[in-house]
């Protein structure tokens, strides 16, 4: 379905990512390829090194982040960050109230888990973590340091869940396949943590550069903004919450001219770039699926003028390096997937996917919000009602990424992030990492319904969904090289 056919159906009728269900058997993005000629012409010229994620179909994530669902509220993500019975303990990004979907989020959700653990438990006393994310990692470490005996069981062959930093030969830099940014630096530490282990960040809040089809600079106005704040702000009056996209629709928002103006771009064109360039990358899900009440999109509309967000930082230098301080002397059970918790007054006890039992006094459960909308994990007794309706009323967005790397620049822009308006391209955002690190390296990134069809391409259609999109940036004469006389 074309992009503005949706828009006029079914809408009537950055800070750009937070960055980073179904199960294929590999456990992670696949790996670096020669790309292969494919059926469909591009001007763009192939890449020498290519990597893609496929977070839905990740059988130990089954999703990108949390987002807030219509009818999801803060006080289901408190609810879910509650023990139960002093025995289960819940962390994760999707347990945040204050930053939920950030990796700072996960981080504080671990260390409020710690806190909680310390609260109930004996000294001495055996704590198992499952999930070696950076929350899992993070409770882990403050348990062990305070003297309990932990264990730490991971389903995944590698520390990090859904920070996923490769270094490769093949590559010039880390890449981040998982969380990349650090947002709003001014309510956290993260980027300083970063700094003082020698990692590398970069401002991020620069507008992107916009191009139609044609491959046109065109400035953005504020007419899709606007179309969405007087959304949201009617929404905010209605007795019941409803989705953006009805908000959109029930209050005249979305009934805009679709008459092009002289740069081809209508004004219904600005209202689906504002969705599918900012809203769709920022819940990982389509606009009929977000909370027009609890919608991040609300903070960027009307910020609290009380607090200074800071900026967002792109990690140039390793996410993973965080990890190794956290995982440092703990005991960590690799490719072990716990199907099983039971828990009683006498303490807990986990059962693998192997068929083997181990025992604890209490379990720290970190595992993302995907998988515990599934029956992997079975607890014994059930879960109270209040986390059961947390885990189904939250939304597990999607957010995937392709790096490309390229023998030189074929764009003439210094822009670091691309977008594009008015065509029908998958992947409406690109980071330009030459300004970043000097490298011919472009991340494109596809969110939402986009992002769950392509997850079942293989990788040349992937790869060629990708360079289609890059089009409206193709220069003929390379950036570093001088133009002929």
């Amino acid at each position: 379905m074309k992009r503005r056919t949706f828009l006029l159906g079914s809408v009537s009728g950055l800070s750009l990512v937070a960055l980073t269900a179904c199960v294929t058997p590999t456990p992670r993005p696949t790996a670096s390829v020669t790309p292969k000629p494919t059926s469909t012409p591009s001007l763009v010229p192939k890449p020498a090194a290519m990597r893609r994620t496929s977070w839905s179909a990740d059988p130990f994530a089954r999703g990108s982040y949390s987002y807030p669902a219509v009818g999801a509220t803060p006080e289901q993500r408190a609810a879910l960050g509650q023990p139960v019975d002093d025995r289960l303990f819940f962390a994760g990004e999707a347990t945040s109230t204050d930053a939920p979907g950030t990796v700072q989020g996960a981080r504080d959700s671990g260390k409020r888990a710690a806190r909680d653990v310390l609260a109930a438990a004996s000294p001495g006393e055996r704590i198992a973590v499952i999930g070696a994310g950076i929350a899992g990692l993070t409770a882990a470490r403050d348990l062990q340091d305070a003297g309990f005996d932990v264990f730490l069981v991971e389903a995944r062959d590698r520390i990090g869940g859904r920070i996923d930093t490769v270094t490769d030969k093949d590559w010039p830099f880390p890449i981040e396949l998982g969380a990349a940014f650090v947002r709003r630096t001014g309510q956290t530490t993260l980027d300083e943590d970063l700094t003082d282990r020698g990692v590398a960040t970069a401002p991020f809040t620069d507008p992107p550069e916009a191009r139609t089809a044609a491959g046109t600079v065109v400035e953005v106005p504020d007419t899709g903004a606007q179309a969405v704040a007087t959304a949201l702000a009617w929404a905010a009056e209605q007795p019941t919450d409803v989705s953006i996209a009805q908000a959109l629709d029930d209050s005249g928002a979305s009934k805009l001219s679709t008459t092009d103006a002289d740069t081809g771009v209508s004004d219904a064109d600005w209202l689906d770039y504002q969705i599918t360039v900012v809203l769709d990358p920022l819940a990982g899900a389509p606009v009929p699926e977000q909370s027009s009440w609890y919608s991040d999109a609300n903070r960027q509309a009307d910020p609290d003028p009380d607090t200074d967000p800071g900026e967002d930082r792109i990690v140039l230098g390793g996410f993973a390096t965080l990890l190794t301080d956290l995982s440092d002397g703990i005991d960590v059970l690799g490719s072990s997937v716990v199907t099983k918790i039971a828990y009683s007054d006498a303490g807990t006890s986990l059962r693998l996917g192997t068929g083997e039992s181990l025992s604890a006094d209490r379990v720290v459960v970190t595992v993302p919000l995907g998988v515990l909308k599934t029956t992997v994990m079975e607890f014994d007794p059930p879960l109270p009602f209040a986390h059961r309706g947390a885990i189904s009323a939250l939304g597990m967005g999607t957010l995937d990424k392709i790096w490309l790397q390229f023998d030189e620049p074929f764009w003439d822009t210094d822009a670091p992030l691309w977008s594009t308006v008015g065509g029908d391209d998958d992947f409406r955002v690109w980071i330009n990492m030459v300004p970043l690190t000097g490298e011919p390296v472009l991340v494109g990134l596809v969110a939402a319904e986009t992002a769950l069809r392509l997850a079942e391409v293989d990788d040349d259609e992937f790869l060629a969904a990708a360079l289609s999109s890059l089009e409206p940036f193709y220069s003929a004469v390379p950036t570093d090289k001088p133009t002929p006389e």
